[in-house]
């Protein structure tokens, strides 16, 4: 799967185009290769754990469209599916039944969730969850971590991850101050500096405290022992609500997310990627209690045209059955393993420092001796030298996150062939950087 340097670069011609017609030349900052350089390669098609470009080069993927290809790309029976929905219609604006089957998956997976509300996509679930813990307290002011991203909402873009750190945008301009100065921000990993802000701001401010459990939008970083349980501890005692935003580890890092992998219940949640299976969606979910508050039945205004369509409906129902076989949780476990090990001896090999995060299908590579436990410690690591690794393992046939700060996802698709010539290519990628 070595891509050669000697075919045309047809992607190159089509972001030429696309930087005359979309903002620069994508519809999704990251996309752009601004964190690592060069030219996003275009694709063409994808199939398993492998995608292939507009030249025809083929790499072992390990994107995933951003985490929602767990069970690989083009899978056989989602196709399937939805190409017997597409015959009935893409889109009807009415009720379906599919609605009230992806309700009762995801309460059934998720003991926190009694009722749902979809949704089309993470950052509409996580504005959703917002304005809902604002209308249920009527309180204002929302707590969030250095590092996570929850989409581009305007009381999220502070300090945020992803895109907003892989191009060094830590606020973004249109967000007005006045609302700015409702979202706090405190350390990933530090109790005490989130039980600080609740004493300084007074029960009676805080709405709700939003994070992502395991981090993946700084790369990823896991919590620390018993930090979740602190969380919920200080949100419980000031009465104020904790969203955990489980857009990427929903359905990633268990059936229950990681709520279930570590034994800690949110008071509302969000999700989406998975339980998609690969078409935009997203959805936000609470006890009955809480859910009430949503419109019809309550105050709190949510909308949307194509909330609930039965395409996304039916691709995510077809995913989300297969991973009620626990073994899936296994596969991916052992796989995360194999191939870290191996990227972390590459490493070692070649004399190159770096650090591998992971936790189960979710992980990243940093450029750093130190640990990494929060944004400061992220944010040590070497870019330059992780635009190089990135660039030398697309030239072995290896399609990493573009940037840094991202979290990498292995799928079922991924087998142990494909696992070992990731970690071949890397043997050889750090070799050349070493020189």
């Amino acid at each position: 799967m070595t891509a050669s340097t000697e075919q045309k670069d047809t992607s190159a011609e089509l972001f030429r185009r696309a930087v005359e017609l979309i903002p620069g030349g994508v519809n999704s900052p990251v996309r752009a290769f601004r964190g690592v350089g060069g030219t996003p390669r275009f694709i063409s098609e994808a199939r398993g754990a492998t995608m292939t470009d507009v030249d025809g080069r083929t790499y072992i993927d390990y994107v995933g469209s951003w985490g929602p290809m767990i069970l690989g790309h083009a899978d056989a029976e989602v196709v399937a599916a939805l190409h017997d929905a597409l015959a009935r219609g893409t889109s009807y604006g009415a009720p379906t039944e599919l609605e009230i089957e992806m309700a009762e998956e995801i309460a059934d997976a998720v003991p926190s969730i009694e009722m749902v509300r979809m949704v089309n996509s993470g950052t509409e679930a996580t504005m959703s969850a917002v304005r809902l813990a604002r209308g249920v307290t009527g309180r204002t002011k929302l707590v969030k971590f250095e590092g996570c991203y929850h989409g581009h909402g305007d009381s999220m873009l502070v300090r945020a991850g992803s895109g907003v750190a892989t191009l060094g945008l830590p606020d973004s301009p249109g967000v007005p101050p006045t609302l700015a100065a409702e979202t706090l921000t405190v350390p990933f990993n530090d109790a005490d500096a989130l039980a600080r802000v609740f004493d300084e701001h007074g029960a009676q401010q805080i709405a709700a405290v939003i994070i992502e459990p395991v981090v993946g939008n700084m790369g990823c970083v896991a919590p620390r022992a018993g930090y979740l349980q602190a969380v919920r501890d200080i949100t419980s005692r000031h009465h104020a609500l904790l969203i955990f935003d489980e857009v990427m580890t929903g359905f990633r890092l268990a059936r229950g997310g990681a709520q279930e992998l570590y034994s800690v219940a949110p008071d509302i949640t969000t999700l989406g990627k998975i339980i998609g299976g690969g078409l935009p969606v997203g959805a936000y979910g609470a006890s009955r209690d809480i859910m009430r508050h949503v419109a019809p039945a309550g105050p709190v205004y949510q909308a949307g045209t194509l909330s609930g369509n039965p395409l996304a409906m039916t691709a995510g129902l077809a995913t989300l059955r297969r991973l009620r076989d626990k073994s899936v949780y296994a596969q991916l476990e052992r796989a995360g393993a194999r191939l870290c090990a191996g990227l972390s001896e590459a490493a070692r090999a070649a004399g190159i420092s770096t650090v591998t995060n992971r936790v189960g299908s979710m992980w990243t590579t940093f450029f750093t001796s130190e640990p990494v436990n929060d944004w400061t410690s992220a944010g040590k690591s070497d870019r330059d030298l992780y635009g190089k690794f990135f660039h030398a393992m697309l030239g072995e046939g290896v399609y990493l996150a573009p940037s840094q700060f991202e979290a990498g996802f292995i799928g079922l698709a991924h087998t142990d062939e494909l696992l070992d010539r990731t970690v071949e290519a890397a043997r050889v990628a750090f070799a050349r950087m070493a020189r």
